[in-house]
This record gives structure tokens, sequence and C-alpha cells, in this order.
């Protein structure tokens, strides 16, 4: 079957493509209804970009909420099966605050999610596949990640008490070193940690480059070799097209390890985001490990798809 593009819009011209691309790749589709039980934002209302959720009442009585999240109703009807990984793609509408209105939106969502797995080779796969997403979507992207155990061994290191930590976290989120310091200083960290951490917030480089503008302000050696490891499991022909940024930090009561948001020219804001998410699992009874990224068409509306199906 041909299909014409020609009649398509270009918010339905990149999820045909993208779609093309993670069916290609080996990823099964995933259907959803609209809607769930509300409950099940209500307990994770933090992992949601937005907490503000459309609800209404069945007619059994039961409170149900537009879903504004894809990942976690992923989670839910992931049955796992022993050594089994699940590869799946979706394209789903969903319904929460917009950015650029401030009130509801429907918006149309494409992405990836991979559970049951144990070693790091899906992770690879992901970050490959974000990358080819970008692609798609305009050739001028570029994709930042960031090592979270990295940013984690340092924040730990300095036993932050009550809400120092994440206070910590919220001004290396806003690349905000000037507070960083401030917030330190009150807790009590040594001027020589405080600087790592701010060297840390304000790096941006290739993986190799960061490798060594980290060492240099004296990053602990097993935090160089996880970022080492990442610049390795990058496919070759993403150089240029890759920096490592540590103030994407996503929620680290649900993410780990790694997590990435990608942009394109002509967009303010990230078009894409992902990111290992092994603690949400955990938190909802579910083993192994998992990562994903979604893809934000409705930030896509003027831009030309660069890419083909």
């Amino acid at each position: 079957m041909t299909i014409d593009t020609d009649i398509l819009n270009n918010e339905e011209k990149i999820s045909f493509a993208l779609r093309s691309l993670y069916h290609r790749r080996g990823f099964a589709p995933y259907r959803m209804r609209k809607f769930e039980e509300y409950e099940l934002y209500m307990k994770n209302k933090d992992f949601l970009l937005s907490p503000e959720v459309i609800t209404f009442t069945d007619t059994n009585g039961r409170l149900m909420a537009l879903k504004p999240d894809v990942t976690l109703s992923i989670v839910r009807a992931w049955r796992p099966a022993p050594d089994a990984v699940q590869k799946l793609y979706y394209d789903e509408n969903v319904y929460r605050v917009s950015e650029g209105s401030g009130g509801f939106r429907e918006i149309r969502q494409t992405g990836v999610e991979c559970l049951g797995f144990r070693d790091e080779s899906c992770i690879r796969e992901v970050l490959a596949l974000a990358l080819e997403s970008l692609a798609r979507i305009s050739p001028e992207s570029r994709l930042c990640v960031s090592r979270l155990d990295v940013v984690e061994e340092l924040i730990d290191s300095l036993a932050l008490a009550g809400d120092a930590r994440n206070e910590a976290l919220r001004c290396m989120g806003e690349k905000n070193v000037h507070e960083l310091r401030a917030v330190l200083s009150a807790a009590g960290a040594k001027p020589g940690e405080t600087e790592k951490l701010c060297r840390l917030t304000l790096c941006s480089a290739a993986p190799k480059d960061a490798v060594g503008e980290l060492a240099a302000a004296g990053i602990p050696e097993a935090s160089l070799t996880a970022i080492e490891r990442l610049a390795a499991d990058l496919p070759e022909e993403s150089a240029g097209r890759v920096s490592m940024d540590f103030s994407i930090l996503g929620d680290m009561r649900y993410y780990n390890a790694v997590a990435f948001q990608g942009y394109v020219r002509g967009v303010p804001s990230s078009v894409l985001s992902g990111g290992c998410y092994d603690r949400l699992l955990r938190r909802m009874g579910k083993p192994g490990r998992a990562v994903g990224f979604a893809c934000y068409l409705d930030k896509l509306e003027r831009l030309e798809v660069s890419g083909h199906a």
C-alpha cells in the first residue's frame, strides 16, 4: 500500500515517520483506552509533567481520569515474564495542561518503552533510537544526557540534612550555581565539595570531553568511569549531536542511571524526554529494569519533517 504523505499535516507526518522507525526496530505497537482509574495518577502525581488531571465519575461510582501520561498505564498493564523483555511503541493522545497555553489540551505523544531487561543493552538501544527520532524530526537536533548515579553520588557524599538535598537538586535543575552555593554553604558543605557539584551542574560538553573536564574538577573515579561507559555506548555517528548535561534530573524517586532530553532548532523547550525508571517499576511492584522516552508532537506544529518514513 502506498501512502500519499502530501495529504498529512506536519504532526501526522512526524508521527508516521516515528512509528515506521520503531516498527522496523522490532518494537510492537501498544494501544490503550483514553482513561484510567484516578487512583493511579493520585499515587504518582510527582511522576507527571503536570499534577492537574481531568476527572469524572464512572457509572459504577469509580473516579476516573483522562490519561495525562502513557508510561504509568503501560507499567500498570505490563505482565512480566521470566527472561522476557517487552519492547513497545505507542502513538497516543494525553490530556494535560500545556506549557504554552496554561490550560488543558489534547496532546499527541509518540514514544517507546523497554521493560524487563537486566543489562545495559536496552539503554544503548533506546538512546540510539532517541537520536534517530530527533533526526527524523529535524536535521538540527541535539540529545542532552545525564548520569543520575553520578549526581546522586556527589549529593549523597555531602550528607545534606532536611530540605537541603531537595533544594540543591532544584538549583542544579535550574543551573543556578549562585543559589546552589548558598544552599550548600548554609548546609555546612566544604568549599571543595561545593565546587565539584557546581562544576558538574555547569558541565555541557560532548561525553568524551566531559570526562576530562570533570576529572579536572576532582569528580570521583567511579563517576568518571560511568560517564566514559555512557560515551562508549553512544552510536559513532552521534558525534556532535550529544552533550552531557547534569542539570537533567527528572524525579529521582522514579528515575535512575540515565536521563535525557532532545532539542531541535526552532523550539525553545525539549521535544523529547526519557530515561531509566527502574524505581517506578519497584514502586509499582514490577521486577527488572525499564527505559523509554516520549516525543511531544504538539511542540512540532511549525517544523518541516526532515526524515523519511
